[in-house]
């Protein structure tokens, strides 16, 4: 089994709204990412410099925030199409959608692996099926049944607008128990603030999974001192490139040198992430 990084930026970034791209210009790598993103072969070559096998694109709808629209999903499916194998396809659906259970249904037959739910970005709580969003409990409703992995954003944003009282881990509580069949991933494991939830919920459900992402793999045991006891259900992602993540390579050298089981680096950089996106999609 080859390394999974569980999640990656590679989205339409002429679709992000100025200020929103501004945290990727200031950076000083804003045109590599837009060379990676309109040429997945390059892309591709950079894993295999990184030492990565297989990438999850997280691709999402949230107009208002960073200025992604529904044709990211479309962008999604089609760039890992290149290498069906070693890109996995995520997007999104608003619960606003006219039908969303149905469109979840439709991206899945085009390619779509899994469903990316980013509260702060997308502006409602993960449980606001409970509070008049009946469409995202539809959304939940279709991803269970056709086993559709939900990546749920967990943890502080700092994009202009983004609403940061959504993102606490434990909002998802509510989802985890009324769709106990539903594979659920709490990206960045709701670092800087939440970190004790997102282990407390990942302890209590075994369906659902930590994902490391976001997080300097060198200070990951400070964040998580019991990771060796939550490789089971732990993922490696980097985030890149999310502020803070200069490359991919380097996280997951760092993530190597961490003093865990060489059994706990493999659940968690390979064989959790099969479970999660298994090479041969139903």
């Amino acid at each position: 089994m080859g390394v999974t990084d569980c999640h990656v930026h590679i989205n339409p970034v002429w679709e992000m709204r100025p200020e929103a791209r501004a945290i990727l210009g200031t950076r000083g790598i804003g045109q590599e990412v837009e060379a990676f993103d309109r040429d997945p072969k390059r892309f591709l070559d950079y894993l295999d410099r990184s030492g990565v096998e297989r990438a999850v694109l997280m691709n999402y709808v949230a107009p208002e925030i960073v200025g992604y629209t529904e044709r990211a999903n479309a962008f999604s499916i089609e760039y890992a199409s290149a290498d069906p194998q070693r890109l996995i396809a995520v997007g999104s659906v608003l619960p606003s959608h006219p039908a969303p259970g149905r469109e979840v249904e439709r991206l899945a037959r085009a390619g779509l692996r899994g469903l990316k739910v980013h509260p702060p970005h997308q502006l409602f709580a993960p449980n606001a099926y409970k509070d008049g969003l009946p469409g995202l409990s539809e959304i939940y409703e279709a991803a269970e049944r056709l086993a559709l992995p939900v990546i749920f954003h967990t943890g502080t944003s700092v994009f202009p607008g983004a609403r940061n009282r959504y993102a606490d881990p434990l909002l998802i509580e509510d989802v985890a128990i009324d769709h106990p069949r539903l594979r659920i991933v709490l990206a960045h494991g709701g670092r800087p603030f939440w970190t004790r939830q997102a282990v407390f919920l990942v302890r209590r459900f075994p369906q659902l999974y930590l994902e490391l992402s976001s997080i300097p793999p060198a200070k990951l045991l400070d964040y998580f001192p019991e990771l060796e006891r939550l490789a089971p259900q732990a993922v490696f992602g980097s985030d890149w490139p999310g502020p803070g993540v200069e490359d991919i390579g380097r996280n997951l050298s760092d993530f190597r040198a961490l003093p865990i089981s060489d059994e706990a680096k493999r659940r968690i950089l390979a064989e959790n992430p099969e479970r999660l996106f298994p090479r041969s999609a139903s």
